[in-house]
């Protein structure tokens, strides 16, 4: 994206990749489909140390209409809105379809690829900046850095950049796995995996509190699923930090402490029916099982302390997570480049002219569903933008 808005004021604009074909974290998103927008954004939602007005003016630099419009009559990739999912997918459901036109718009705006490549060195030249790479030097007026983080490093995403950044000077806030399944040591729940439902998880670390309601899966490690992702970072920052760990609380439905209660109460049959017919039975058979409730027991015969502790596991069931699949499988890269260290109308380093940040590799980063991507578009666009002026 930012290839495309540099070319487009006439500038010879190189890529430097050191994949074989670029653009692996689009052919990875959305289970291969690529997630392409949300419906809407939700500023509120994206997690930096930087101020939130700053952080939204970033994301509004391009509205999501604009975007839309962009991919369905500049690319050509026609989108659909899943509204379910609150998000839009190419209409073919090919995430490779995105990463095509974005590669084929730059190289008809005249952009030259450069694949297999590293970076060795990137300092400042008397004419802009000198870029090593394994494939020769390149003497470039500006520079625009758009590596992305340090999570999914099979995709090329290995934190170089960030790395880069800091020998320069910029000051980078701690970077940690987001949008992350978390792990069980034991796997508590191993006998779950599989099974999904859409929940509501609450959790809170110190004086932080995030809330996420949507899917969640039980895997053979753990826990994963849109909900669990998006509060992730909470419990990967207070393992990082030592100490308390975060609690996770889950309600498992749409039904209260008091609709539980009234629903067990009056129903004639057997308790785990009165379950199943709000989450899936081999959870309702975890649950009551932990809360020393007999499979045979009926809603007549339910004693009022087992009602209770199985009422507590419905709405408020303390999730044991004790690690996370850290880079390897987290969706974005907590942390990053301050926000402060750049021109927040150009995106430029204030620290060394010349030089341009976007995406990933920045200090935020939104919830599931395609807010990351909105973020990298709108970024990249202002980067390239400005760049070639």
């Amino acid at each position: 994206m930012a290839a495309i808005h540099a070319a487009a004021g006439g500038r010879h604009v190189i890529v430097v990749e050191t994949t074989a074909d670029g653009g692996r974290k689009i052919l990875i998103s959305g289970g291969g489909r690529c997630n392409v927008l949300p419906q809407a954004l939700e500023p509120q939602r994206f997690v930096s140390d930087a101020p939130d007005p700053l952080v939204r003016r970033l994301l509004r630099a391009w509205p999501l209409e604009h975007q839309k419009r962009f991919f369905e009559e500049t690319l050509r990739v026609p989108l659909k809105l899943e509204r379910e999912a609150r998000k839009y997918f190419p209409v073919s459901d090919r995430a490779r379809d995105v990463r095509d036109a974005l590669v084929g718009a730059a190289r008809g705006a005249g952009v030259e690829f450069r694949f297999n490549t590293r970076i060795t060195a990137l300092h400042q030249a008397p004419a802009g900046w000198r870029v090593e790479t394994s494939a020769g030097a390149i003497d470039a007026v500006a520079v625009i850095m758009a590596t992305g983080g340090r999570s999914v490093p099979t995709t090329g995403s290995d934190g170089a950049g960030i790395d880069w950044l800091k020998r320069l000077g910029h000051r980078v806030v701690e970077t940690y796995p987001a949008l992350t399944p978390l792990t069980s040591d034991p796997p508590v729940h191993g006998s779950l995996a599989g099974v999904s439902l859409p929940v509501r998880i609450r959790a809170r670390w110190n004086d932080e509190e995030v809330e996420a309601t949507g899917g969640f899966l039980f895997t053979h490690r753990g826990y994963s699923g849109p909900s669990v992702l998006d509060v992730s970072h909470l419990a990967v920052r207070s393992r990082l930090a030592g100490g308390a760990r975060a609690s996770l609380r889950v309600r498992w439905s749409d039904l209260d402490d008091a609709a539980w209660h009234a629903a067990m109460q009056g129903h004639e049959g057997l308790v785990a029916t009165a379950l199943a017919r709000k989450i899936p039975a081999r959870l309702g058979e975890r649950l009551m099982a932990e809360a020393g409730v007999p499979p045979e027991r009926t809603g007549p015969e339910l004693r009022r302390s087992e009602r209770i502790a199985l009422v507590e596991r419905l709405t408020s069931y303390e999730l044991p997570w004790t690690a996370d699949e850290g880079y390897r499988k987290a969706e974005v890269t907590g942390g990053g480049v301050a926000l402060d260290e750049i021109d927040p109308r150009t995106l430029e380093s204030r620290r060394a002219p010349g030089l341009f940040l976007c995406g990933e590799l920045l200090d935020a980063f939104g919830p599931i569903g395609g807010h990351n991507f909105a973020w990298a578009w709108s970024t990249g666009r202002a980067a390239g933008s400005a760049a070639v002026k």
